[in-house]
């Protein structure tokens, strides 16, 4: 079996290059923990009753971790869905075992290095590689940190934290056949990427390290687009963005709707938080840009433009008939007209396809 990686080393080097969080005692992280896993409860609630999605599967309870168990829980989710197809798409294709020994373990270094200033960003995650139907990871010293440099009341951004991740849940958990069309997606796009002549695991490594070099290098001018080459990735490329795009936007109007309600200073975090995300300086505006995390900023706004102009057109059980199946997803071409989805969606009549 070709080695990818060897994720050990990556789970070790996220652990040692994480960043710690930021100061609090043990009383004061005790009631962070107890906080936001109420403040999910009841965010659950909200969502449900707002979008008229409720999870039609039972799902794990939510898991407050810190830095360094979210980069771990990310490399086990990545090793259970990469390596058997690292091993199936590179047959006999084998290189020597030293070479193979040297580039696992520097892939391993390079990985590690990405999830590490990946895991000192995020706030929470659904992270659906792991097991089905996936799990709802809130990163407690990104979260703690990041309201108090915005000076936020905590509860109020928890909350706010909360429903874009229990959205994100209810995404997956709602709609049962989302998880292995994400997970069939990504096949296809490793299957697209074996009709070229260069060997697959030499160039999902030059891909992992195109990343790394963005975090080490802000001057690099390479991009993780030098990995999509072929003419069958970028059409599975622009379904992934299609369907990202929907459901970050998805998750961003749901918060935007809910939080006048229940969060009585959300215009204030939502536009200090707007700024945060604006600002930076050079090395991470560069590192952003290279990781895709700017292409990410840009979906949230492209997606919460599109999911609004749908609802304002058929109403919320009219959007909601985009779950019913991968064909009632939006092309990337209708993201930026709503009315070419309904169209063909709804059709003249305004009928809806039935779930299949």
């Amino acid at each position: 079996m070709a080695q990818f990686v060897d994720w050990d080393l990556a789970a070790a080097t996220a652990g040692a290059l994480s960043k710690s969080g930021p100061r609090v005692s043990y009383a004061e992280a005790t009631d962070v923990v107890g906080d936001l896993r109420r403040l999910t409860d009841e965010a659950a609630g909200h969502v449900a009753d707002y979008t008229g999605l409720r999870a039609q599967v039972s799902h794990p309870p939510v898991r407050v971790v810190d830095r360094r168990d979210w980069a771990a829980t990310n490399i086990a989710g990545l090793r259970e869905v990469i390596t058997p197809l690292v091993s199936r798409l590179s047959g006999d294709k084998q290189p020597g075992a030293l070479t193979e020994a040297i580039g696992s373990r520097l892939t391993g270094v390079q990985a590690g290095t990405v999830l590490a200033y990946l895991s000192g960003r995020v706030l929470g995650q659904y992270e659906v590689f792991s097991a089905e139907p996936g799990q709802l990871l809130l990163v407690a010293p990104n979260i703690v940190e990041v309201e108090r440099k915005l000076g936020a009341d905590p509860r109020d951004f928890r909350l706010w934290v909360c429903l874009h991740e229990v959205t994100h849940r209810t995404q997956f958990t709602a709609v049962p056949w989302m998880r292995a069309y994400f997970l069939s997606e990504v096949q296809a796009f490793v299957d697209a990427s074996s009709s070229g002549s260069e060997h697959l695991v030499e160039r999902l490594r030059r891909g992992v390290a195109t990343l790394s070099e963005a975090v080490r290098d802000p001057e690099s001018r390479t991009s993780v687009l030098d990995i999509v080459q072929t003419p069958a990735q970028r059409a599975v490329l622009d379904r992934l963005t299609a369907l990202m795009t929907l459901l970050e936007g998805h998750a961003e109007f749901v918060m935007d709707g809910v939080g006048p309600q229940v969060i009585p200073s959300v215009e204030r975090i939502r536009a200090s938080f707007n700024r945060r995300r604006e600002a930076g300086n050079p090395l991470e505006k560069a590192i952003r840009r290279l990781l895709g995390v700017d292409v990410k900023m840009r979906q949230y706004a492209e997606g919460r433009k599109f999911v609004h102009g749908v609802v304002e057109r058929v109403g919320m059980d009219g959007f909601n008939s985009i779950f019913n199946s991968p064909l009632t997803l939006p092309r990337l071409s209708e993201l930026g007209d709503p009315d070419a989805w309904v169209a063909r969606v709804h059709g003249p009549a305004g009928t809806v396809p039935a779930a299949g």
